[in-house]
C-alpha cells in the first residue's frame, strides 16, 4: 500500500478522520448536520480500523477517496468553527454534499469487507465472553458494544450470530435492551438490517425490533428512524417469518393510532389487506399465507381503523367482504381475527353497520353460532359479541337474527356449551331481553325461563348475576310471570337464596325484585305465602329491608290477606 509522508494511507486516513471528529466537537453552527457527519465519521473509522494487515491492499481506492472527502470536510469545519462561510444555504448545501459522499463510501467499505469475508468465523473473530448473570453495567455495555462492531464489520454469519446472542441475551435480562438504546447507532444499525438481502440477518434483526417494541419508551425511537416503512417492505417481500415478524412489530407500534398515517403513507394497508387475501381458502395448517399471519394482519387493521380516513379507505379496499370469507374459513386464528376487525369496524359506527349487514355480515356470524357447525367455542364466543354490537339500536337487525336462528343458539348453548360459551350466551340473552317487549314474550315462549332460574345457582356470581337481572327483565309480561310459578320449586327457590342469615348479598336486592313481580300474579302469590321458605321474606321484613315489606303490603291484600300466618304490621 502506498506511503504519504512515512504512513500508509490507510494509517493517515483514520489520523485525520480521528482529528476530524475532535473538530466537530467544537462546532456550533449547523449542530444537526454535523451531528450526522460525525456518526458516520465513527462508523467509517470502526470498519477501517478492523481490516487486517494483509487485506489493506485491496482497499487503496476507497481509503483514497475517503482521505479526500476528509480534507474537504475539514476545511468546512474550520469555516463553521471561524464562521468564514459565505452564506448559510451555500454551507447547507455543501454539508449535504459531504454527508452523502461519507455515505457512499461507508457503504462501498462495507460491501468489500464483507463481500472478500475480512471477518470470518475463522480469522480475526476474537469474541468477547458473554457477561455472566451478576455483571456490572460496564461489562454489559462492553459486550453489547461489541455486537455492534460485529453488526457492522461482519460478514452475515457474524451478523447473524451477533444478532442471535442479542437476542438470547435480551430474552433472559431486559437490561441488555435498555443498554443496546444507549449505546450511539445501535438501533440503527438494526433498522438498517430489516433491508437485508440476507433473510437470515433479516429475521433475527426482525426478532430484535420485536423486543424493543416491547419497551413503551422506545417505540417512538424507532419510529423516529423510520421502522415502519422498513417493516411494510418486509410485508411486501420478506418470508412467511419475517412478514410475522413485521406484523407483530407494527402491532405493538399501532397499539394506540398515533402511528396509523405512517403506516398508511408508507403502503402498509394495502399490504395487510393483502396478505388476509392471501390467507382464503388456506387449509387449517396456515398454508399460503393464512393462520396466525392472517390474524396478525387483521390485528393491525383493527388498530388502524381507529383513524376514519383509514376506515373508509379500508372499506372502499373491500375489507369487509374480504373479512366475510376469512370467517368462513378453516382457519380458527383467521376466522376470530376477522371477526373482531368486523366488531371493531361496527362498533358506534351506524354505516359501517349498515355495510357489514348489506354484505351478509348477520347471516355469515350466525352461521357460526351453528351447533352443527365446526367452529370453535371461542369461535362462538367471539361472535356471539360482535353481533350484539352489530345489531344494537336497531329493531330490524334484531328480527333479522331472529329469523336466522341466533335466539335457538343461544338457548341452546345455555343448556350445553362449556363455561366461557355460556357466559356469552347469557350476555347474549342478556342483550336481547332488553331489546323489546315483543322479545321477552318469545324468549319466554321458546323457555329461556327455567334454563335462567338454574343459573341462579351457577358458581360464578357473574353467572348468578345476569340470570337474575335477565330473569328480572323477562318477568315484566305478564303471561312470562306465570310461566315461572308454574313450577313451586322456581319459587322456593328464589325465597330460598334471600336468606337473612347470608347478610346483605350482592344479588339479594335482584331477587327480591323479581319475588315482588310475582306477587302481581295471583298463582304467584299463592306459591310464595305456601312456601316453606316464606319466613325468609318476614324477617327481612322485620329487619327493616325495603323491598321486603313492599313485598308484604302486596300479599297482605285483599283475599290473601286471610292466609299469611304470624301477620306482620308495617
Amino acid at each position: 500500500m502506498g506511503k504519504v509522508a512515512g504512513k500508509s494511507i490507510l494509517r493517515q486516513t483514520t489520523d485525520e478522520i480521528s482529528s476530524l471528529i475532535y473538530l466537530t466537537h467544537s462546532i456550533t453552527v449547523f449542530t444537526s448536520k454535523w451531528k450526522l457527519i460525525t456518526n458516520k465519521l465513527q462508523e467509517i473509522l470502526e470498519l477501517m480500523t478492523s481490516i487486517p494487515p494483509e487485506n489493506q491492499e485491496k482497499l487503496t481506492h476507497i481509503i483514497q477517496a475517503i482521505l479526500e472527502t476528509t480534507n474537504s470536510c475539514n476545511e468546512l469545519g474550520f469555516k463553521c468553527i471561524e464562521h468564514t462561510y459565505s452564506g448559510k444555504l451555500l454551507m447547507q448545501s455543501d454539508l449535504d454534499i459531504i454527508l452523502v459522499k461519507f455515505d457512499s463510501h461507508l457503504t462501498a467499505l462495507t460491501e468489500i469487507v464483507n463481500g472478500d469475508g475480512f471477518l470470518t468465523n475463522g480469522n480475526y473473530a476474537i469474541v468477547v465472553s458473554r457477561p455472566c448473570v451478576n455483571a456490572c453495567r460496564d461489562d454489559i455495555k462492553f459486550y453489547v458494544k461489541d455486537l455492534l462492531n460485529r453488526f457492522k464489520i461482519g460478514c452475515f454469519d457474524i451478523k447473524k450470530q451477533a444478532l442471535l446472542s442479542f437476542n438470547e441475551v435480551c430474552l433472559e435480562d431486559d437490561k441488555y435492551v435498555k443498554i443496546a438504546m444507549e449505546i450511539d447507532g445501535f438501533v440503527n444499525v438494526l433498522v438498517k438490517f430489516l433491508g437485508c438481502k440476507d433473510l437470515g440477518v433479516q429475521e433475527e434483526a426482525l426478532k430484535a425490533v420485536v423486543l424493543i417494541c416491547g419497551f413503551e419508551s422506545y417505540k417512538c425511537v424507532l419510529v423516529g428512524i423510520g421502522v415502519i416503512g422498513q417493516l411494510v417492505k418486509v410485508l411486501e417481500s420478506g418470508s412467511e417469518l419475517g412478514k410475522e415478524l413485521a406484523t407483530r412489530c407494527l402491532m405493538k407500534c399501532t397499539v394506540n393510532s398515533d402511528n396509523a398515517w405512517s403506516v398508511s403513507a408508507n403502503g402498509g394497508v394495502n399490504a395487510l389487506l393483502k396478505i388476509c387475501g392471501n390467507g382464503i381458502g388456506s387449509g387449517e395448517d396456515g398454508v399460503g399465507g393464512g393462520g396466525e399471519l392472517v390474524g396478525l394482519a387483521c390485528g393491525v387493521l383493527k388498530n388502524l381503523i381507529g383513524v376514519d380516513e383509514i376506515r373508509r379507505f379500508v372499506v372502499e379496499e373491500g375489507a369487509i367482504p374480504l373479512c366475510m370469507k376469512l370467517i368462513r374459513s378453516k382457519n380458527e386464528c383467521s376466522q376470530i381475527s376477522a371477526i373482531e376487525f368486523v366488531q371493531v369496524l361496527a362498533c358506534g359506527n351506524e354505516y359501517m353497520r349498515g355495510l357489514v349487514v348489506n354484505e351478509g355480515g348477520i347471516r355469515v356470524l350466525v352461521r357460526v353460532l351453528d351447533p352443527k357447525s365446526v367452529y370453535s367455542s371461542k369461535a362462538r364466543e367471539k361472535s356471539m359479541r360482535a353481533l350484539v354490537i352489530l345489531c344494537s339500536d336497531s329493531i330490524v337487525y334484531v328480527n333479522s337474527l331472529r329469523m336466522y336462528g341466533f335466539m335457538d343458539h343461544v338457548l341452546d348453548f345455555l343448556h350445553n356449551g362449556d363455561v366461557s360459551i355460556q357466559e356469552a350466551a347469557l350476555r347474549a340473552a342478556s342483550w336481547l331481553s332488553g331489546t323489546s317487549d315483543e322479545f321477552k314474550k318469545v324468549m319466554g315462549d321458546a323457555g329461556f325461563i327455567p334454563v335462567l332460574v338454574k343459573f341462579l345457582e351457577a358458581k360464578s356470581f357473574e353467572a348468578r348475576e345476569m340470570a337474575a337481572e335477565t330473569l328480572l327483565c323477562l318477568l315484566v309480561v305478564p303471561r312470562n310471570q306465570k310461566r315461572l310459578v308454574q313450577n313451586d320449586q322456581n319459587v322456593n327457590l328464589l325465597l330460598q337464596m334471600i336468606d337473612p342469615e347470608e347478610g346483605n348479598s350482592g344479588n339479594r336486592k335482584v331477587l327480591l325484585s323479581i319475588i315482588m313481580l310475582l306477587t302481581f300474579c295471583n298463582d304467584g302469590k299463592r306459591k310464595i305465602l305456601s312456601s316453606v321458605y316464606m319466613k325468609n321474606i318476614e324477617k327481612l321484613a322485620e329487619g327493616q329491608v325495603l323491598d321486603a315489606k313492599k313485598i308484604i303490603r302486596n300479599l297482605s291484600s285483599n283475599r290473601f290477606r286471610s292466609m299469611i300466618r304470624g301477620i306482620w304490621h308495617s
